[in-house]
This record gives C-alpha cells, structure tokens and sequence, in this order.
C-alpha cells in the first residue's frame, strides 16, 4: 500500500516516521519544511512535490496540521486533496479540529467519493515518538476496522468514538481536562514555594496522591529544571481550548473553570510565551509574584 503524509512537523513528523519503521508501506511526505522532509526521507520515505500530487499516488492520506483552515485549505482548496483524489482513497486526519469543521470536510470528501476519518492524537510529542499516543477516532465503523492495523503502527491506544465529529469532541475535552489540570497545578505549586515547602518533597507527596495527573508532573518537571522550549506550543494550547469553549458556548454548557484558564493563557501569550511551551503559564505566577517555582 502507498501511504501519503501531509504535514510532518513536531508531531506529524514523528507519527509519519513509526510508519515507515513499523510498516512495509510506502510512504510519500509533503511538508513545506524541507528539513522536516529529509527527516522522514532519511528513514526510507519518498518526498511528495505537493499535495496534489500525494493526493493522486496514495491510497491513504494523512494530515496533521496546526489550523482548522489549514486543514479546509489543504483538504477542500484548489489543489487540494478533494481536487487530487486517487479513486478508493481513504484520507485520515490527526489534527486537532471542531467538530463543524471535521464535518464540513467529510462532506466535502464524500461529495468527491472519498472516505474520510478523524483521528485527533493526543500524548504530545514524546509519545508521538515513542509511538503510544492515544487516536480517537471518528467516522464509519467498517472504514476504522479497515485502516487500525495502520493506525496501531504508530500508537499505543486506538479509540473509535463514533461519527465523524466525536473525534474532535473526545480530543477537545480531554485537552481542556489537561489545560485546567495545568492551571491548578501551577497554582498549587506557587502557593507550595511562598509557604517555603521543600518543592521536591511537595512533587513526591502529590505524584502519589490524590492531587496527581500528568498535567502536574509535567509543569512540575518543567519548572524545576526551567525547560519550556515547546514540546507542546501555547499558541497551540491556546486554540485548542479556544475550540473547546466555542463547543461548549454552542451547546450551552456553562463554563466555569476553563474561561479562567483561557485568560491566564492569554496573559501569557500577552507576555510573549507563545511560542514556548504551554507549561509557561506557571510564569505567569512567577512574574506576578516575584519568584520562580524551584527547588
């Protein structure tokens, strides 16, 4: 089977590379980075000259980009996927989307004879490489049965949720989970430092406590070795649960919580961490208070 995939970046790059490990497939990469072409072709992939092209080669096509509109763009506009389509090619998205958009664009790819799946990942990009991040997947049932063996290729747990559009509900909610994990996390741990508790003892009783999530050991770790380069973008974060309380404003579940964390990420976005990691928005406490969360 020839495998086609469009975007492989921070966390499509190293999904698209346990591919090309894993399976006997090929696989043709198209990216607008040329580094992140050669990564994937150093590995044995081919490099696609546009999405076009990839589109017209590929028995199945994956996408995994930043936007929505990247997604429609790539997907539906001139040139795209949509324009391109090899006939009985299944197309299989991994970004991060609304449910309205990922529906939008199955219609679009039915009205062209495509079968389309959602499959937004989650794990960032340690578990993308290591190959266990969690798909959840939306979209019809015999479609998924066909294309899980070349989803567990690159993952560790696959999930079908339902029709196209649960999906993206499973992921938005599992990351405005982890975002408001976060925020409390870094909360918890300025009030640790300014009470003047050893902030490793602090890590150890909560790492195995009832206070404990993945969201708190990684701001934890974060923080006290004062590494945010991005491992997972704020920017990101920032849209993520933007699309997460666009969700909840359509079916009118009030929102308590996650609008007070989307301001803390937009104070920190404000002060220039965008483009760091999302664990930043413990800076935010810092630079209020006057003192980094370390041991």
């Amino acid at each position: 089977m020839k495998v086609g995939f469009i975007g492989v970046g921070n966390m499509g790059g190293p999904m698209c590379r346990n591919i090309i490990r894993n399976t006997n497939h090929d696989v043709v990469v198209f990216d607008l980075n040329p580094a992140a072409i050669s990564a994937c072709t150093d590995l044995g992939a081919s490099a696609g000259t546009s999405v076009a092209q990839v589109a017209s080669t590929c028995d199945v096509v994956f996408t995994s980009l930043p936007m929505p509109r990247n997604v429609e763009e790539v997907a539906l506009g001139a040139g795209g996927i949509a324009d391109s389509v090899k006939p009985g090619m299944v197309y299989i998205d991994l970004s991060t989307n609304s449910p309205a958009t990922a529906r939008r664009v199955n219609e679009g790819m039915r009205a062209k004879g495509i079968q389309m799946l959602e499959a937004p990942v989650s794990g960032g990009v340690p578990r993308a490489t290591d190959g266990t991040i969690v798909i959840m997947v939306g979209g019809d049932a015999a479609a998924f049965d066909a294309q899980l063996p070349l989803l567990k290729s690159f993952s560790g747990e696959v999930v079908h949720v339902g029709e196209i559009g649960m999906g993206s509900v499973a992921k938005l909610v599992n990351n405005m989970l982890a975002f408001c994990n976060a925020a409390a996390a870094a909360e918890a741990l300025m009030i640790g430092a300014m009470a003047g508790i050893d902030l490793h003892k602090l890590q150890q009783v909560i790492s195995n406590a009832s206070g404990n999530s993945s969201a708190f050991r990684n701001i934890s770790d974060k923080a006290f070795k004062r590494e945010f380069q991005a491992s997972f973008a704020l920017n990101l974060a920032h849209k993520d649960l933007r699309l997460a309380l666009e969700l909840a404003d359509e079916l009118g579940v009030p929102g308590m919580i996650a609008p007070q964390v989307m301001n803390l990420m937009r104070i920190a976005r404000a002060k220039g961490m965008g483009d760091d990691d999302s664990s930043s928005v413990i800076r935010v406490y810092e630079q209020a208070l006057g003192r980094e969360v370390r041991p």
